[in-house]
């Protein structure tokens, strides 16, 4: 009798070869991968179109449809990158991991701050956390996956630097504790989680419903946040840390998550084919106003 994960064990088998050809390789296999995706995942590639509709209406319908496309390509990138980022040898992941910005990191933590690094789902998302984990301590917060070999690789691929993982379900008080005790927190707050969580703020001139969590937490740990956005660059990633955000937050809700997707959006536009479009940004929409996923 196969085993109940025998279809994501053999992906695993899959990914460990793969992880051991030259990036170059793993790069256009991952790009055939994201076109194969976009054929045949036509919820998702439906999503995606509906969000770059929304966030993109002065592009031509032609652009945003190759825009759409380029996503998937690097999605399907990221998704075989999955098997360097977790048997790569150390030498190999530092030689293609490119950390800019680090002087940022390193003057607010010389000045005793508390850090909380802002990281937005980019595709390759799970770099940036481990490339500053390389330099100072790190922890992030993460879903748990209901396929224990998924649960499995993300932890494994997210912990290279032995970076503390925290379930989400167990709220910010675990939070709380690690940036008082000196490690930076890299924080992914860009998601619907519903009306009870958020607020409404703009997104690309969209109304977003947007956690306030990042203003709140600020706030609470006296921490100062610093932007971390990670690029796929032809043989590996860039990292970039940019300077903390001055005057913030201002102590409301709404202008601070304002500001949060401001930042976002701003990086968003720097390389948009690497956001990830295929999560429901808009799905929960004000009084009212029906959504535009249905």
């Amino acid at each position: 009798m196969l085993p109940k994960h025998w279809g994501t064990l053999v992906a695993l088998g899959l990914l460990w070869i793969i992880g051991r050809l030259p990036l170059s390789a793993s790069r256009r296999l991952g790009a055939g991968l994201g076109a194969l995706m976009y054929r045949v995942n036509g919820k998702r590639r439906r999503i995606a179109h509906v969000n770059v509709d929304l966030c993109f209406p002065d592009m031509s319908p032609q652009a945003r449809a190759e825009l759409v496309r380029r996503h998937f390509r690097a999605s399907g990138q990221a998704y075989l990158d999955l098997g360097f980022l977790a048997w790569a040898s150390e030498r190999r992941f530092l030689g293609a991991v490119h950390l800019v910005g680090l002087p940022h990191l390193d003057e607010a933590l010389s000045r005793g701050r508390r850090v909380i690094l802002l990281a937005p789902h980019f595709v390759g998302m799970n770099v940036g956390g481990i490339a500053v984990a390389g330099h100072v301590p790190t922890f992030s917060m993460y879903n748990p996956q209901r396929n224990p070999i998924v649960d499995w690789l993300l932890h494994k691929t997210r912990s290279r630097y032995a970076s503390p993982l925290i379930a989400r379900k167990r709220g910010l008080r675990p939070v709380l504790r690690g940036l008082g005790e000196g490690m930076s927190f890299y924080f992914l707050p860009d998601e619907d989680l519903g009306p009870k969580h958020s607020v409404f703020a703009p997104f690309f001139g969209v109304p977003a419903a947007t956690l306030p969590t990042l203003g709140r937490l600020a706030a609470a740990a006296d921490a100062v946040v610093i932007p971390c956005y990670t690029r796929l660059v032809p043989g590996g990633y860039e990292v970039r840390l940019e300077p903390a955000l001055a005057d913030f937050p201002v102590g409301d809700a709404v202008p601070d998550a304002a500001r949060m997707n401001a930042e976002i959006e701003r990086a968003v536009r720097g390389m948009p084919e690497q956001y990830l479009w295929t999560f429901k940004l808009f799905k929960t929409r004000p009084p009212g106003v029906p959504s535009p996923y249905a």
